[in-house]
């Protein structure tokens, strides 16, 4: 086949015939590639997709949680958000509509396709960021923080799901790693752009804090139009790879789980998937992760500013957790994917966050606590995206995928709610009841572990033995622990 051939069909051309169906293949049906084309072709769909996907989720991050910084730097002044819970409510009210529209853009997804989704997604909350450095008053930030919950609100489930669709369940989680960590590299770091831009303090009339939103924004805007001409589509609808590449993506999917094609989401499989037990534990277990992470994301600087160090140091000091924190990530995720296995290295990372947050909130030595930051982004961080994998390797079906995703990523809007209304400004500096709902948090999800992998052992040694029927509805499919 020749390339002017194979790109004479865009990917909507692909049809369910196409591909080699899994039932009927008495081998793997990816079995007779050629492992240098595949490697070449994996490659390829790694580079188009992970580095602007993860740079856009950095901004995201940033965008979101650039609150703490911008208040360090003479927002909190300006706006009077000491007074009362003002700074934790304007905070807070971001993830109100962020959790409600999960769910219903994650629906909308595929019919949009990727291209238009994320553009709106992007430029929306850009616009809404670039708003933040003009309101004169708490109460016009919190309807910008609103917008941006409103425009947010689908972005992260509709990375996850997409980016899941490409890989096979042991390479998802290396693959969400990196996209993840490299956010969070990025946005740990914000703290050091933001700390440079504050030097346009009274340029145009306008203090530290409001450049630091204005030029972000406009960044960001600037990245959403990007995404229009670069952002990677679902594989049946890929557009650049050939046909020969995009066939093979799809054998790969169907050989591994038999969902490579989407199925149309129902009524009866709305249903199922939103009240699926299962669902609801990983979507809590997000939750315990995300609390952490966010506590981290709104109130370290904040922390490390009353551990004794100026403005300036305290901005600069936010970067190197997140450091740290990427590269436990992906160590965590390697040997996840090297030895098959979720929930015993999502547990070790949960013990690594109890350390840190302790560490946190009762060391008397402010390198002590500060080490703790570095302990508690590591662990949770790290299980952001083994938690997603986790899921994905768990679940068949484009229909089931888009709906409990989109549950997961609402439930980790409310752990970001959750930590921003138990760190209460009466509470500061050391926020010991916080502390406590995060070692809480913690704990629940090491029980859920538990209880996950006694019941998908139970259920593939049933399915083993022959005393129950397919497991997902898919034969030979085994959950992975």
């Amino acid at each position: 086949m020749s390339s002017s051939d194979n790109n004479s069909k865009n990917g909507s051309d692909l049809k369910v015939e196409d591909i080699e169906k899994y039932e009927a293949a008495p081998v793997p049906i990816d079995a007779h590639y050629d492992p240098k084309f595949v490697e070449k072709t994996i490659r390829m769909v790694d580079w188009r997709m992970l580095p602007l996907l993860g740079l856009l989720y950095a901004v995201a991050l940033v965008d979101r949680a650039n609150l703490g910084i911008a208040r360090t730097a003479g927002m909190g002044t300006d706006l009077e958000l000491g007074v009362g819970e003002r700074y934790s409510i304007a905070s807070m009210i971001y993830f109100v509509p962020y959790i409600i529209l999960q769910v219903p853009t994650n629906l909308i997804l595929r019919k949009l396709g990727a291209q238009l989704f994320l553009t709106i997604c992007v430029v929306g909350w850009g616009a809404a960021q670039l708003g933040m450095g003009f309101v004169p008053n708490w109460g016009l930030l919190s309807l910008c923080r609103v917008l941006l919950g409103v425009f947010e609100a689908g972005f992260f489930p509709a990375l996850v799901f997409i980016i899941t669709t490409w890989y096979k369940r042991h390479e998802v989680q290396k693959r969400l790693a990196v996209f993840y960590l490299s956010s969070i590299v990025i946005a740990g770091f914000s703290s050091i752009l933001a700390y440079a831009i504050t030097f346009l303090k009274g340029k145009g009339n306008l203090n530290g804090w409001q450049w630091i939103f204005i030029i972000e924004g406009i960044l960001t805007i600037v990245l959403g139009l990007f995404t229009w001409f670069f952002v990677a589509d679902f594989p049946d609808k890929a557009r650049f790879l050939n046909d020969e590449q995009r066939k093979m993506i799809l054998d790969r999917i169907e050989a591994d789980r038999a969902d490579a094609m989407p199925d149309k989401i129902t009524r009866e499989k709305f249903i199922k998937s939103f009240f699926d037990p299962l669902t609801w534990s990983f979507a809590i277990m997000f939750l315990s992760s995300t609390m952490a992470t966010y506590t981290i994301g709104f109130f370290s600087t904040i922390i490390i500013y009353t551990l004794g160090y100026t403005e300036a140091m305290a901005l600069v000091l936010t970067a190197f957790p997140y450091v740290a924190a990427a590269i436990s990530c992906f160590f965590f995720a390697w040997l996840s994917d090297k030895t098959k296995k979720r929930a015993p290295w999502l547990a070790v990372q949960n013990c690594i966050t109890l350390t840190g947050i302790m560490l946190l909130g009762y060391a008397k030595q402010p390198g002590v606590r500060y080490f703790g930051i570095f302990l508690t982004n590591m662990g949770g961080s790290g299980c952001i995206p083994g938690i997603l994998a986790y899921h994905s390797n768990n679940i068949t079906s484009h229909s089931k995928r888009a709906v409990s995703t989109a549950v997961i990523v609402a439930c980790g809007g409310i752990g970001g709610i959750f930590s921003t209304t138990v760190y209460r400004q009466k509470d500061y500096p050391r926020y010991i009841p916080g502390i406590w709902a995060t070692v809480a948090c913690q704990l629940t999800m090491m029980s859920l572990l538990a209880i996950n992998s006694f019941v998908f052992a139970r259920r593939n040694r049933l399915y083993r033995e022959g005393k129950r029927g397919p497991l997902e509805d898919t034969p030979g499919f085994y959950y992975t622990i």
